[in-house]
């Protein structure tokens, strides 16, 4: 295959495929010379495949939630009380004092107003901001970063737009540089190294060769600094970081990018907005209950969020986290023992400027006559009011409509949770 210049930087971002954990001593480094002390970041989690926001925070005293879901409720007496209406399911047990004192909010009876069941469609138009047009060529997050507001920093860096992952998701695409990290261990830059016998892979000889030469600067520093940071990337060793005192990240995929990113905010990289996606949310069949499928996923979701929360420490004060997925899940269970592609379902907003301890949005309700379509929980509150409000608090973007375009977004009709 021909290896050339837009294979980089399609989208305007550059996915380093297999870089991972960033130790402390990146501090030290050229790139974080020009840093300046840590500002509010932006992190972002998606939830792939369609969560069920239903059995996620459990409406446990609307009745027809228990004649619609007779093998898959949450019993009353096992749901983790919030309110005294909603409660989490029980492997949400995590979440529960970060709720309790008052760091994460819920937002139940969100999402997008297209109508779509389409997972691609669903997750498209939520990345890209803009429901129902595919003609949108960037993401919200990377509009975010473009806005006015924030072009007066000094001292932007290679970091300053993540996700990880094998690659750049379709909500950092755009103007803004962005970098896809996965696995130090899997890239190499430049020269061998010596101590572990292996030659530079042929996409970052390739990309040597390309920028070694160039005057461009993708990544708001020179290309020197770039290959210096790149290096270090490859050189560093993941077993090096140290969680806070008593942190223990899950062992699973979705623990781990938590954990790096993190180690990312943590050594002050000039890190503004950072995602990563967890799948396996598609529960069409043997969803279970308090057990199963969905218990398993919660639990590794909330532990890893937990944990990544209490990493930290003093630094979690600049910090705010969205959770989002494409669409909720049918009212009703089907005949398999699961549930199908639904409309509005539940986020999730942690930090420490969130005004946690409460469910936002409007109830629609589970009665019959109030379902969408007669199948699934109504939209009562546009996502992207969330992400707008998230957005415009954290990272300062104050022009709503380039960042949502056509959502008509306006500060008064904030739900006021950050």
């Amino acid at each position: 295959m021909q290896t050339n210049r837009r294979f980089f930087l399609r989208n305007g971002a550059l996915a380093i495929a297999g870089t991972a954990a960033i130790p402390s001593f990146l501090v030290r480094s050229v790139m974080a010379e020009t840093a300046a002390a840590p500002g509010r970041r932006l992190v972002v989690i998606f939830q792939r495949g369609a969560a069920d926001g239903l059995n996620v925070v459990v409406p446990y005293r609307e009745q027809n939630y228990y004649a619609m879901r007779p093998g898959i409720a949450i019993p009353q007496n096992q749901v983790l009380d919030l309110d005294g209406f909603f409660g989490l399911h029980p492997s949400l047990s995590a979440f529960k004092p970060l709720y309790d004192q008052g760091h994460l909010a819920v937002v139940h009876a969100a999402g997008s107003p297209d109508m779509s069941r389409s997972h691609f469609d669903a997750q498209d138009y939520m990345e890209s901001g803009t429901p129902g047009v595919k003609s949108t060529e960037d993401g919200w997050l990377n509009r975010a970063l473009q806005s006015e507001d924030l072009r007066h920093r000094q001292g932007h860096t290679a970091f300053r737009a993540l996700a990880l992952g094998s690659q750049v998701p379709r909500t950092l695409a755009g103007k803004i540089p962005a970098i896809a990290l996965s696995n130090v261990n899997n890239f190499t830059v430049g020269a061998p190294n010596p101590n572990r016998n292996l030659a530079a892979s042929p996409a970052a000889s390739a990309f040597q060769a390309m920028y070694g030469d160039s005057g461009d600067s993708i990544f708001h520093a020179t290309g020197e600094e770039t290959f210096e940071a790149v290096k270090m990337l490859r050189d560093a060793n993941p077993a090096q970081y140290k969680p806070g005192p008593g942190v223990d990240y899950p062992n699973t995929e979705f623990g781990n990018n938590m954990k790096q990113i993190a180690q990312l905010l943590k050594a002050n990289l000039g890190v503004e907005a950072a995602f990563t996606d967890v799948s396996g949310w598609d529960t069409h069949q043997n969803q279970g209950g308090v057990t199963g499928q969905l218990a398993d996923r919660l639990r590794d979701f909330s532990s890893s969020i937990a944990a990544f929360w209490r990493d930290l420490g003093d630094s979690a004060e600049t910090v705010t986290l969205v959770t989002m997925s494409e669409f909720g899940r049918t009212a009703r269970q089907n005949g398999t023992g699961g549930t199908d592609h639904g409309h509005a379902n539940a986020m999730f907003v942690l930090g420490g400027q969130v005004k946690g301890g409460k469910v936002y949005g409007r109830w629609p309700g589970l009665a019959n006559e109030q379902l969408n379509e007669g199948r699934d929980l109504a939209v009562t509150t546009d996502f992207r009011q969330v992400l707008g409000e998230a957005v415009s608090k954290t990272l300062g973007a104050s022009n709503l409509d380039m960042l949502f375009p056509g959502a008509g977004l306006r500060t008064d009709r904030f739900l006021r949770l950050v």
